[in-house]
């Protein structure tokens, strides 16, 4: 079994990765194919709603199929989505092969959440999440400074044919070395609807789709257009800085993750951590053309401090009937990731919509439409009832 499950976070390294990947590649994809930081927000908006909408099934595969099959099947469409990307001539293209990509993304994560859930101790469930996400962040990482190097060295054409390559052999390695957990023997039935119907979930969902979106959208897209239009940045400029935040990412999954059952609360650690991040987002919104160190330490506070998802999680998991887990954690996934999708989409129209001078002022307009969204999200996790296993 841990080489199965080493084999799954191998393939959410890679959607890490893919998620990540297009800030780095904003300069060249302008050059090359015109595409306009809208673009991208729409081919990464719709990599994070393509994901979610695959939840719902993805959690009822889980439950009726098992990880390995729905896993490795699902990672090879992303492989050809990848395929398509290295293949594209405009921006469309770009669309749909993020699409894909997300698709094949989609169960990679919520696999391995299955098999923690059906064959580890509720109490270690936290930190195992931490840890995957953690160590997945490794796929953040190489979407920085590593992804600019190659690109220089191979084009960025050759260099998502490689990752069309990897995609496909990790799928292959899923199908081999995964085993699943013997299925769940439960007199009930139940839906996704039975869960929504669940009163104590709703705060912890809504929760959710406040703390995941911040981070993962300034990673894994607004940090490098607007490092290059307010600061000049080159590539190699845009990586170094998405390095510094994704090594703040992987600090705060490692960090979160046993803090839990140290601090004896769930909610109240959720909760402070996403008040740290909204600050650092007000910080960013009031100072969007501050240079030197503070917009890069203010990237770094968001990605540490937004790292939240692992024990929002676990608080969802929490409250989850063991015949309906793998919807369960999909459904909480849904949440996380769709709002991740509607807000690029939504941040991108509200950039394109922004006043274009001065420079900065469009990003002031994306970075307070995140700040709103977790302020909201706080207001509502308030009534949330706390829980540790």
């Amino acid at each position: 079994m841990k080489i199965g499950i080493a084999a799954l976070i191998l393939g959410y390294v890679l959607s890490q990765f893919y998620r990540a990947f297009l800030a780095v590649l904003t300069p060249v994809l302008k050059t090359d194919l015109g595409a306009t930081p809208e673009d991208l927000a729409s081919a990464s908006g719709w990599w994070f709603l393509t994901f979610a909408v695959m939840q719902l099934p993805v959690g009822a595969a889980l439950d009726r199929i098992g990880p390995r099959l729905t896993t490795a099947v699902l990672l090879m469409v992303g492989a050809g989505g990848a395929a398509v990307f290295a293949t594209a001539q405009g921006p469309g293209a770009l669309v749909w092969a993020m699409a894909l990509i997300g698709v094949g993304c989609a169960p990679v994560l919520m696999a391995s959440y299955y098999i923690f859930a059906r064959q580890f101790s509720a109490a270690v469930f936290g930190t195992l999440a931490g840890m995957v996400i953690g160590i997945g962040s490794l796929g953040n990482i190489a979407a920085s400074l590593p992804l600019s190097a190659a690109v220089d060295a191979f084009g960025w054409r050759g260099t998502v044919w490689a990752l069309a390559a990897v995609t496909a052999l990790v799928a292959l390695a899923i199908l081999v070395l995964v085993r699943d957990p013997a299925r769940v023997q439960h007199a009930q039935r139940g839906s996704v609807l039975t869960l929504l119907a669940m009163p104590a979930l709703w705060p912890v969902l809504i929760m959710m789709a406040a703390c995941y979106a911040p981070a993962a959208g300034l990673r894994g897209l607004w940090a490098g257009p607007w490092f290059a239009d307010v600061f000049g940045a080159d590539a190699d400029g845009i990586g170094r800085v998405t390095l510094i935040m994704g090594l703040a990412m992987v600090a705060g999954n490692f960090a979160y993750g046993p803090m839990d059952r140290i601090l004896g609360t769930r909610k109240w650690l959720v909760f402070g951590g996403n008040a740290l991040l909204l600050a650092g987002l007000a910080a960013l919104w009031l100072r969007p053309d501050q240079g030197g160190w503070q917009p890069v330490a203010l990237l770094a506070v968001i990605g540490f401090f937004g790292q939240t998802f692992p024990m929002v999680m676990a608080h969802g998991r929490a409250f989850l009937p063991p015949h309906l887990v793998g919807r369960g954690v999909a459904l909480i996934n849904l949440f996380g990731i769709g709002a991740a999708g509607l807000m690029q989409l939504l941040t991108g129209r509200i950039f394109a919509a922004a006043p274009a001078e001065p420079a900065h002022a469009p990003y002031a307009a994306v970075f307070l439409t995140y700040l709103l969204l977790v302020a909201a999200g706080l207001v509502a996790y308030l009534f949330a009832q706390d829980r540790t296993d």
